[in-house]
């Protein structure tokens, strides 16, 4: 009897089961297999030890079309049933989208319904033709924001729906619409297509309840892919490397041993400083920002105006963990005094160069970290090499609060050429690249270390003084005229000589060059390509006192080479400097204030091109010496 009830089963189920049972064990599974449907695990794995306590089975069903498996009480084994019925799990929900997930609008593609301009829902679009809420706004039309609407381009025979205002006879405007089939003229299009979702992006799936998880678990293995997540591993290893790289934030070895980053201050939403700022590998910065304190209090206590918070710093020289420390290295100190006035400090020995309050009344703070300028050096491989720093110190008093600070920081390859470096042009200068300037030695021109060139103007305003600083410089930039200014106030005390010094060091400021190169890649050591700048100190007339008033540069350049590709060369660069026309004693009776200013001109000096011809053909007759025989 059993073997006949196996045999039937066999028989009737062979399309529709595949049935795995196991000899010896009180538990079997099997699957619903239908053609071109997918496997459903119908019962899972079901125990039938007590067929006592139990008299039937629950039934686990899944309905994928008419035919209804059904479980028959008092046996191990379910046959199918002819009954055309369904039936739903009590545990399932229907698969609806989740609440806050929405549903996806479906696709359009016939062009007289798709409208760009539309941006706003159940509201009219002023100007958009295409716009459907716009039907009664159309008589206020002035034009139309998008004309012509194309279907897919790829195709070889499109529709465009074309949108035009036309005026009524009561004044109105009026939108004509029309759509036409245009032919593309590209050679390679698609004439026809059999599959029309192939040329738009796949829609995604919306999130719904029985999908959630498995959705979930794919983007976040995407996003933030971990070995955790049950995700294959790429046989692939992604590229590490021990050095720093382009943006990486540069660390720093703290006190207590861990790992920081390496901060340079820079104005946050406003101009104050912003002291968590970090320095990004191969990010040159130069950032100008302001702090806000309270000069008796803050003038020893507030670490942002001491020099050793800029000097401190230890700095990782790569990523890993086998980095060696490098220390910042200062290399230069200026002093700067309350009236703007600079001293190069010589750096032997120990010097305590702490912020120090001089006097309760006069309230002056020295040794003031106005300005901090790094330079970087780096290997080929990543690694931090040194770290140089060098510093600006002044004196401030309660006038000059809230004060400002300035940061910089550069970095230098190790083993590259300086000319490569800092040129400004191959071989040419290139408009907007500062001038390259220098003063000659007997090696050659020594250019300055900073790779905005030497040759600065005086970067100020009206209001700015000229006797107090500080004093913010620009670099000279090939073809950009500028001009600029500060304003002298004298009192009757003023002597005359440190005045006129004073001045003219704020004009020229610290190192004037000597040498302009005639070219943007100038070697150094070719004195020869390099350009005097001549100096002409104008008074007007012969004073007891000069004090100069104006400092002039005059660029003269032109283009050499060829017509198609002329090339920018400096042939001479003068400077003018204008004294002023009355004595000090009249100036410091009456007039007190005058305007000092700076400027520089670029003047074209190239001459006209004009066609060249070639020279006409000369004859050379070379006759034997007795042609004229006998005459002759």
């Amino acid at each position: 009897m059993d073997a006949f009830v196996w045999v039937l089963i066999t028989l009737h189920s062979w399309p529709f089961f595949k049935f795995s049972v196991a000899q010896n064990r009180d538990d079997f599974n099997y699957t619903f297999a239908r053609a071109n449907d997918s496997v459903i695990d119908l019962f899972g794995k079901h125990n039938f030890t007590d067929y006592e306590n139990s008299t039937a089975l629950d039934a686990e069903i899944v309905s994928t079309g008419p035919t209804v498996v059904s479980t028959r009480e008092g046996t191990g084994f379910s046959t199918p049933s002819t009954t055309e019925s369904t039936s739903t799990p009590p545990s399932m929900s229907p698969q609806v989208p989740l609440p806050l997930s929405g549903s996806l609008p479906p696709s359009v593609t016939d062009v007289s319904r798709i409208c760009p301009c539309d941006q706003s829902k159940d509201q009219c679009d002023p100007n958009c033709c295409c716009d459907p809420d716009c039907s009664e706004e159309f008589a206020l039309f002035t034009g139309c924001t998008v004309e012509t609407v194309r279907g897919e381009p790829k195709l070889c025979s499109q529709d465009v729906a074309t949108y035009t205002i036309s005026e009524t006879i009561d004044g109105y405007a009026q939108v004509q619409t029309s759509v036409q089939q245009e032919v593309n003229l590209d050679v390679f299009c698609i004439q026809s297509t059999n599959y029309e979702a192939g040329l738009s992006l796949a829609t995604p799936e919306v999130p719904t309840a029985g999908n959630f998880d498995g959705l979930y678990k794919h983007f976040v293995q995407f996003l933030f892919g971990s070995a955790n997540n049950g995700a294959t591993s790429s046989t692939v290893e992604p590229l590490t490397s021990h050095g720093y790289l382009y943006r990486d934030v540069i660390e720093t070895e703290e006190e207590s041993g861990g790992r920081g980053f390496f901060r340079l201050p820079a104005p946050s939403v406003t101009a104050h400083c912003s002291d968590l700022n970090p320095a990004a590998f191969l990010r040159e910065q130069s950032n100008r920002c302001v702090r806000s304190l309270v000069l008796e209090w803050d003038c020893t206590t507030l670490q942002a105006l001491n020099m050793h918070s800029y000097t401190g710093p230890r700095l990782l020289s790569k990523k890993s963990e086998d980095a060696r420390v490098v220390a910042v290295e200062v290399t230069s100190i200026v002093l700067q005094s309350l009236e703007g006035t600079q001293t190069q400090l010589n750096l032997t020995g120990d010097l305590s160069l702490d912020p120090l309050l001089l006097g309760p009344d006069s309230a002056v703070c020295i040794n003031v970290v106005l300005q901090v300028g790094y330079t970087v050096t780096y290997s080929e491989a990543g690694d931090i090499v040194n770290v140089t720093a060098s510093l600006v110190l002044g004196a401030i008093d309660r006038n000059m609060v809230p004060m400002e600070q300035e940061f910089q920081i550069a970095f230098v390859q190790q083993n590259v050429d300086e000319v490569a470096r800092h040129s400004s042009g191959n071989p040419g200068y290139v408009v907007g690249l500062p001038l390259m300037a220098g003063s000659k030695t007997a090696d050659g021109i020594v250019q300055s270390a900073d790779s905005r060139g030497a040759l600065t103007l005086l970067h100020g305003s009206k209001l700015s003084d000229c006797l107090r600083g500080p004093h913010h410089r620009s670099p000279v930039l090939f073809g950009v005229d500028m001009v600029s200014g500060c304003t002298l106030r004298l009192d009757e005390t003023a002597n005359c000589s440190v005045v006129s010094e004073v001045v003219l060091g704020v004009l020229r400021g610290q190192s004037f060059p000597q040498y302009v190169a005639s070219f943007g890649n100038s070697p150094p050591q070719n004195p020869m390509d390099w350009v005097p700048i001549r100096n002409q100190t104008k008074p007007t007339e012969a004073q007891s006192c000069s004090i100069p008033l104006s400092l002039h540069l005059e660029v003269q350049w032109t283009q050499y080479g060829s017509l198609v590709n002329p090339q920018a060369q400096i042939v001479s660069v003068i400077e003018v400097i204008h004294t002023n026309t009355s004595n000090l004693a009249l100036l410091s009776g009456g007039s007190r204030v005058m305007s000092v200013t700076s400027s520089v001109t670029f003047v074209p000096v190239s001459a006209a091109a004009r066609p060249g011809f070639k020279a006409s053909p000369t004859i050379d007759a070379k006759l034997p010496y007795d042609f004229f025989f006998p005459f002759v």
